[in-house]
C-alpha cells in the first residue's frame, strides 16, 4: 500500500506541481501554463470513466490480477510519457508536450481509481481499509515531498529533461516493487443494481437522461480541447492566438452549466416523475449485463447523486453548490502560477522554493488542517466554514505585498521583532519574507481545505456517500482550472500583485455563499423545532 501510495502522489505532483517550473524557467507563457493546468481536471472527473476499471478486462495483463493489471498499464504509460516529456523541447513543441503530459495525468487519474479499488477490496480484518488508507496517505505524502522538493533541488543541479528521467526511473522500480502486492479474483456475475429495483425510473428514461448530460459534458470537453489546440497548436504565419480572457467570457458559464446545472436540471426532472409514479419500475429489472452496469454506474456518478441532493435540499442545492463553486477559487486559481512566480519573478533559487514550498509549506498545510479540524469542533459547522472563507483572501493580499517589495510583510516582521531573530541567527531577511507569506497562505488555505471537507462531507447522504463527495469536490477545481488561463493572461499586463487582490474578490463571493446558506439552514432548523408552527416566511 506504501508503494502504491507512492505510485499515486509522485506522477501528480511532477504533471501538476513541479512541471510549471519548468515551463516558466524556459520562458513558457503564462496562459499557456493556465491553459496546460487543465490536465489537472483528469483527477476531478476520473469518476466518469471508473465503470471501464472495474468492468473491462485487459488482455494479457489480466493475469497480474483484477486490479493489478490497470494499474500495471497505468504505470507503463506514465513511465513512457514521462520520457516523452523528457524528449520535448516545450519552447519549440509546447503542445506536443502537453499531450504527452495529459497523457500521463489521464493514467495516473486512473491508476488511482484501480489503487482505490484494490485497497477496499484486499481489506481484511487484520489490514482494515483505514490502516491502508493511512499507509497511503504516508505514500502519497512522500511521493509529494519527492515530486517537489526533491524535484526541485535536483533541478538546481541537472536539466529538467535528466530531474524527469530520474523520476521516470524511480516509476519503474515502483512498477517492480508493485508486481508483488496480492490481488483479488474477478467477480463471476453481473450484480444487480439498486437502479433495478421496483420505483425507480425505467431504463429508457435513465439512457434518455444520460444521452443529455453526456451530450452537455461531451460539449464541454470538446469546447475545451478545441481552444486548448488554438493556445497550443504552431500557428501559421499572420494568425492570431485566441484570447483567454474572451474564451472564459463566451464560453466559461456554457461550460459550468453543461456540467453543473444541465446534469442538475436533469436530476430534478428526474425527481418530479418519480413522485408523480411516471415512467417508474413495477417489477424488478432483471437484466444483466456488462453494457447496463455500465449505463447504471454512469447514472449513479452523474445523475442519482444530483436527484437525490435536489430531493433533499430542493433550492437550497444552488447555494450549496454556488458554495462549492466559488469557495476556493481566489487561492486556487493562482496555484499554477507559485512556481514560475517564486522562481522567475521573485528571483528565489530552487532550493530556497523547495524547502519554503514543498517543506515547510506541507508543515504549515498540516497545522492549518489540524487548526480547522479544532475549530470545527469547538465552534462548528458554519462559523468554521465562514472563517474558512475569509482567511485566505487576506492570503492573496500577502502575496500582493511580496509582488510590491513586501513594506507590510517587513512591518510585521519588525514589529514582532522576527526580523531581529532572523538576523540574529545569521538568517536572509529574504527569505523569512518568503517564509512569513507562505505560513499564513498554507495555514489559511488547510484550515480552508478542512472546512470545505467537513461541509462536502456533512451534505452527502449515506446512500451515495462516496460518489456525492467525489462530484462535489470534482466541482471545486472546474472555476478554477477555467480561470487559470485568462489569469496567465492578465500577469503579464497588470502584474502579480494587481491580480492577486483582484483574485481576492471571488473570496467575497464565497463569503456571501457561506452567509446565506447559513442563513437558509437556520430558517430550516428554526422551523424543525418542536412548538413551531408555519412555514419560513
Amino acid at each position: 500500500m506504501l508503494v502504491y501510495g507512492f505510485s499515486s502522489g509522485l506522477p501528480a505532483a511532477l504533471l501538476v506541481g513541479t512541471l510549471t517550473a519548468w515551463l516558466g524557467e524556459v520562458g513558457v507563457k503564462l496562459a499557456t501554463i493556465g491553459v496546460l493546468s487543465w490536465i489537472g481536471l483528469t483527477y476531478a472527473f476520473k469518476f466518469l470513466w471508473s465503470p471501464l476499471v472495474d468492468r473491462v478486462k485487459l488482455p494479457v495483463l489480466d493475469r497480474l490480477g483484477r486490479r493489478k493489471s490497470w494499474i500495471v498499464l497505468c504505470q507503463a504509460a506514465m513511465i513512457l510519457s514521462l520520457l516523452a516529456i523528457v524528449t520535448t523541447d516545450p519552447t519549440q513543441h509546447i503542445a506536443r508536450f502537453a499531450i504527452f503530459a495529459f497523457i500521463g495525468a489521464l493514467a495516473s487519474a486512473t491508476q488511482d481509481v484501480a489503487i482505490d479499488g484494490w485497497r477496499i477490496d484486499v481489506a481484511d480484518e487484520k489490514t482494515p481499509v483505514e490502516l491502508l488508507s493511512s499507509v497511503y496517505q504516508l505514500g502519497a505524502r512522500s511521493a509529494s515531498i519527492v515530486g517537489g522538493a526533491v524535484a526541485l533541488y535536483l533541478a538546481a543541479r541537472m536539466s529538467w529533461p535528466t530531474v524527469y528521467l530520474v523520476m521516470a526511473a524511480l516509476m519503474a522500480v515502483v512498477l517492480a516493487l508493485g508486481l508483488g502486492a496480492p490481488d483479488t479474483p474477478r467477480p463471476d456475475s453481473v450484480k444487480a443494481s439498486a437502479l433495478a429495483q421496483p420505483g425507480e425510473v425505467n431504463p429508457r428514461i435513465r439512457a434518455f437522461a444520460l444521452l443529455i448530460v453526456g451530450a452537455s459534458w461531451t460539449w464541454a470537453i470538446v469546447t475545451l480541447v478545441m481552444f486548448m489546440i488554438g493556445m497550443l497548436a504552431d500557428l501559421p504565419p499572420g494568425a492570431v492566438r485566441p484570447s483567454a480572457g474572451d474564451f472564459l467570457k463566451n464560453y466559461g458559464w456554457l461550460i459550468i452549466t453543461a456540467t453543473v446545472f444541465v446534469p442538475l436540471a436533469v436530476a430534478a426532472f428526474i425527481n418530479r416523475m418519480k413522485a408523480r409514479g411516471q415512467n417508474v419500475q413495477t417489477v424488478e429489472d432483471t437484466t444483466r449485463s456488462g453494457a447496463r452496469t455500465a449505463a447504471n454506474h454512469l447514472y449513479g456518478a452523474l445523475i442519482a447523486p444530483l436527484a437525490d441532493l435536489a430531493e433533499r435540499l430542493r433550492w437550497g442545492v444552488l447555494l450549496i453548490i454556488g458554495l462549492i463553486l466559488t469557495y476556493a477559487l481566489c487561492y486556487n486559481v493562482w496555484a499554477s502560477f507559485a512556481y514560475p512566480f517564486y522562481l522567475d519573478f521573485m528571483h528565489y533559487s530552487k532550493d530556497e522554493v523547495a524547502f519554503a514550498s514543498k517543506i515547510f509549506g506541507i508543515i504549515m498545510s498540516i497545522v492549518g488542517v489540524s487548526i480547522g479540524g479544532y475549530l470545527f469542533l469547538r465552534i462548528g459547522r458554519f462559523p468554521t466554514v465562514l472563517i474558512g472563507a475569509i482567511l485566505p483572501i487576506f492570503g492573496n493580499f500577502v502575496f500582493a505585498d511580496l509582488a510590491d517589495g513586501s513594506p507590510y510583510i517587513d512591518m510585521v516582521l519588525h514589529a514582532t521583532r522576527l526580523d531581529l531573530l532572523v538576523q540574529a541567527f545569521g538568517g536572509d531577511l529574504r527569505m523569512a519574507r518568503l517564509l512569513l507569506a507562505i505560513c499564513y497562505e498554507n495555514i489559511s488555505t488547510g484550515i480552508a481545505g478542512a472546512a470545505l471537507v467537513a461541509f462536502v462531507s456533512g451534505v452527502v447522504s449515506k446512500k451515495y456517500a462516496a460518489v456525492q463527495y467525489s462530484v462535489l469536490s470534482s466541482m471545486t477545481f472546474l472555476v478554477g482550472a477555467l480561470m487559470r488561463a485568462p489569469v496567465g493572461e492578465a500577469i503579464p499586463i497588470h502584474g502579480y500583485g494587481t491580480v492577486f487582490r483582484w483574485l481576492s474578490l471571488a473570496g467575497v463571493i464565497a463569503i456571501l455563499f457561506v452567509l446565506l446558506e447559513w442563513w437558509r439552514t437556520s430558517r430550516l432548523a428554526a422551523v424543525a423545532e418542536p412548538g413551531h408552527t408555519g412555514e419560513p416566511g
